[in-house]
């Protein structure tokens, strides 16, 4: 398996998944013509991909999903209430595939766990998807965390989790006291603080990445999350897994879960 994240942030997140069978993207939140270029850069084909994973309906999760499934035909695997709530701004797509929260669906080669969040939307998921015995998590767009989401993700081997703003930086920044009480309230997003506690619940010695993801323009710094996910990783992880920060405007190189020499064991 081998993955990376496009893009991340309020301007738009994408992210790709490779196994031996299967070319998937989890959210297409940035133009059809955007998402093409960051494949691009990755030296990765449109054509090759074989389906959209919906998480939820915000326009930064959902903006190229329609053009890109009908120009490349592709399905797109989304719960009824997601559909329901964006069909207006997506339009037709060729082939939805509608799966139930909390269920696992087989799409070629992996398993996809859909795992109910805490997040204003109408019935917002997170990820895992596994592939011969390796598992990566996708946790962004969290307002707090949950018993649910802490046991679906014990296990993984590369985890994206969200780290979106700095608790000072939000509580002293220029947006309304509105739009502050959404980021920081149960259905918002995670702070780095609350980030690092997670990450704290979930690491285990066979950890390999962690990828910082949704990071705030505006209220956050990538050395504050990457200090935070520091200070766990080298209480919790002693063989110290990789930590790489996310962006919005460029994608993060392909990386490998379980890249192992022939002959060495996990």
């Amino acid at each position: 398996m081998r993955f990376s994240v496009l893009g991340s942030g309020s301007g738009g997140n994408v992210s790709y998944v490779e196994t031996r069978e299967t070319r998937i993207l989890v959210d297409a939140g940035l133009s059809c013509r955007e998402i093409e270029r960051r494949l691009g850069l990755l030296e990765l084909e449109p054509t090759d991909v074989d389906g959209i994973v919906v998480t939820h309906e915000h326009i930064d999760h959902v903006r190229g999903v329609g053009v890109f499934a009908r120009r490349y035909q592709v399905p797109v695997l989304i719960n009824r209430a997601t559909f329901s709530r964006c069909s207006g701004s997506i339009g037709n797509i060729p082939t939805p595939v509608f799966f139930n929260t909390g269920e696992t669906l087989t799409f070629k080669d992996v398993e996809i766990h859909f795992i109910s969040k805490c997040h204003d939307a109408a019935d917002p998921v997170a990820l895992t998807l596994s592939c011969d015995g390796y598992k990566l998590g996708l946790v962004t767009d969290l307002g707090r965390p949950t018993s649910l989401v802490l046991d679906s993700i014990q296990g993984c081997d590369a985890l994206v989790l969200e780290f979106n703003h700095d608790t000072e930086m939000l509580e002293l920044g220029p947006y309304p006291l509105e739009l502050k009480r959404r980021i920081r309230g149960p259905d918002g997003h995670l702070s780095n603080e609350q980030a690092a506690q997670i990450l704290e619940m979930v690491a285990h010695e066979h950890l390999e990445l962690i990828v910082l993801a949704h990071l705030s323009e505006v209220n956050n710094r990538e050395q504050l999350a990457y200090r935070e996910a520091k200070r766990i990783v080298e209480k919790a992880c002693p063989r110290g897994p990789s930590i790489i920060v996310s962006t919005q405007n460029d994608p993060i190189p392909l990386v490998h879960i379980g890249a192992k020499p022939e002959g060495v064991s996990r």
